[in-house]
């Protein structure tokens, strides 16, 4: 029990530890100052989505989002985010191929090279089946979180005068929604693959606790570091590089690394997502599917990934405020079956 749990804790943050999010772009959009409750929020609202997303699809053994999304939202309201969903995941995954290029570029290696070599590495995880992608995330993402919360408690220990202390007022509380809602078609896109892996509730519990507990811990601390840097923040497109600006080449070296093995996990959950959708209706493997998905995809590669976070995030996040309404009350307006 305790060992799928953590499992699938780690595939739920890989899920939402992506290139946005590791890089502060995310909870810089989002959060910012006065948003203690805000991140409380989040994180209880995280638990619980993940908690009801994981128990249907294990109720119902779920291998795609569209069993799920019916369960959720009705028939007809699912075949409506059935598109969004696949929209949402195509232009996610396609935006992070393009950022996963540029960002091997600081090591000379060319864009299009860059694209090829991310792209070549996604086929190769798939030919693991869905399984590849859960062991890469129970590798990667422990390293993620531990590199970047190093960074943060140096950087705060550096300077602990200036970590701001939280206020009373707290305006900025309903970013909690839109925040969650962002990260609720990911969520639902990856957690429905494994539908029929998951076999307890036990596991279930283990995942959305774990998970959102450790979300909420770094990204209050995240958050607070960001404020510490704040008249810096405008001069970079990535938050992060203006806390470590003053570090050693090497940790800068090392955080542009990180943040490049974050847009491998964003683009792979992306690609889990779209081609477990569409590997009933297309009879190839896995690792094909996904092949063919890169191919359509690389065209988009023009756009940037500044782009990505600054406009399709929100309007993604306030199209998806009525699915997270609708995950949040599921347990209240299904409590007899539940």
């Amino acid at each position: 029990m305790w060992k799928s749990g953590f499992r699938w804790m780690f595939l739920i943050l890989g899920t939402v530890i992506g290139a946005g999010y590791a890089s502060g772009r995310e909870l810089w959009q989002f959060f910012g100052a006065e948003s203690g409750l805000a991140i409380l929020l989040f994180t209880v609202f995280f638990i619980v989505a993940c908690y009801v997303i994981l128990q249907i699809s294990r109720n119902v053994k779920s291998e795609h989002f569209f069993p799920v999304l019916e369960k959720l939202v009705g028939l007809k309201v699912a075949k409506i985010y059935n598109v969004v969903m696949i929209f949402y995941l195509f232009t996610t995954t396609a935006i992070m191929l393009a950022g996963g290029g540029a960002a091997l570029q600081i090591f000379s290696i060319p864009y299009w090279a860059g694209i090829a070599l991310i792209c070549i590495l996604l086929i190769v995880l798939f030919l693991y089946d869905v399984e590849g992608m859960i062991t890469v995330n129970a590798i990667i993402i422990p390293v993620i979180v531990l590199v970047l919360a190093v960074v943060l408690f140096r950087t705060v220990l550096m300077d602990p005068e200036s970590m701001p202390i939280t206020s009373l007022h707290q305006s900025n509380w309903p970013a909690a929604f839109t925040f969650t809602a962002l990260n609720i078609l990911p969520l639902v896109a990856v957690l429905s693959a494994i539908g029929k892996e998951v076999k307890t509730k036990g596991e279930v519990l283990i995942a959305s606790i774990g998970s959102g507990g450790i979300l909420g811990v770094v990204s209050l601390f995240y958050n607070q570091t960001l404020l510490m840097v704040e008249s810096k923040i405008e001069f970079f497109e990535i938050p992060l590089f203006a806390i470590i600006q003053s570090y050693p080449y090497y940790m800068i070296f090392i955080m542009t690394l990180l943040l490049w093995v974050a847009i491998y996990t964003t683009a792979a959950s992306g690609l889990l997502g779209l081609v477990t959708r569409f590997r009933a209706k297309v009879r190839i493997p896995l690792w094909g599917v996904c092949t063919l998905m890169l191919l359509c995809m690389i065209p988009f590669t023009l756009f940037g990934f500044s782009v990505l976070v600054a406009i399709l995030y929100p309007l993604f996040g306030l199209i998806n405020l009525y699915l997270l309404v609708c995950i949040l009350l599921y347990p209240i307006t299904n409590r007899e079956g539940w």
